[in-house]
């Protein structure tokens, strides 16, 4: 899934211990928000995907961006990644 300039992609990376969610413009090169579970006191369970999703949501909002393109890097759509999905809508961004 590629991003444009209007509508960044938003990069989803899991890993045993931590999940990372980067913003990027892919017209540029360059990535516009990054959070994780290093630095959100969050844990990489579907709580703490919750959490970052929501965090993420509210970093994205505060560099203008609104509309994103999900690429889950090839994982499932479900547990953490759905859930970190979900608290972004919620907390207002369009996928």
């Amino acid at each position: 899934v590629a991003g444009t300039a209007e509508r960044p992609r938003m990069a989803v990376c899991l890993t045993g211990r931590h999940i990372y969610v980067q913003f990027v413009d892919d017209v540029k090169g360059h990535t516009l928000v990054a959070v994780s579970t290093l630095a959100a006191d969050a844990k990489a369970t579907v709580a703490g995907a919750k959490q970052l999703g929501t965090l993420a949501a509210q970093k994205a909002k505060e560099k203008n961006i609104a509309t994103v393109a999900v690429d889950r890097g090839g994982f499932k759509y479900h547990g953490r990644v759905k859930a970190l999905a979900d608290a972004a809508r919620e907390a207002g961004l369009k996928f």
